[in-house]
């Protein structure tokens, strides 16, 4: 399952302007212009995409289950959706990982969305 989400995840990422896939810490991180927007990783043996949903958003993920706040960067508005949780909802995916790269992505950059 999980070479399958990642290559799903990986495919959402990469059809956005100028991003890159590095692997930073041992596992895949999404970047736009140096700065991932998306990490795919295994916490405490839960496996996870990351997302930057800002502070205002980040209150409203975390009451549901699915969710938690992303280690180290959790303070500045990110979020971890469990990927083993529950069946994966690819719209909802998409619509984080584009909501993560709205926050992340210069202007210019963002404007060719």
């Amino acid at each position: 399952m999980a070479g399958s989400v990642l290559d799903r995840l990986r495919a959402i990422c990469l059809a956005l302007p100028e991003t890159t896939e590095t692997e930073t810490w041992g596992h895949p991180n999404f970047r736009v212009a140096n700065k991932i927007f998306c990490a795919y990783e295994t916490y405490q043996g839960e496996l996870s995409a990351c997302f930057k949903v800002g502070k205002q958003m980040q209150g409203v993920y975390l009451q549901d289950a699915r969710f938690y706040m992303t280690p180290y960067v959790g303070r500045h508005g990110w979020v971890s959706l469990k990927i083993n949780a529950a069946k994966i909802n690819w719209k909802e995916v998409e619509g984080l990982v584009h909501m993560s790269y709205r926050l992340i992505a210069p202007a210019k950059v963002r404007n060719m969305e």
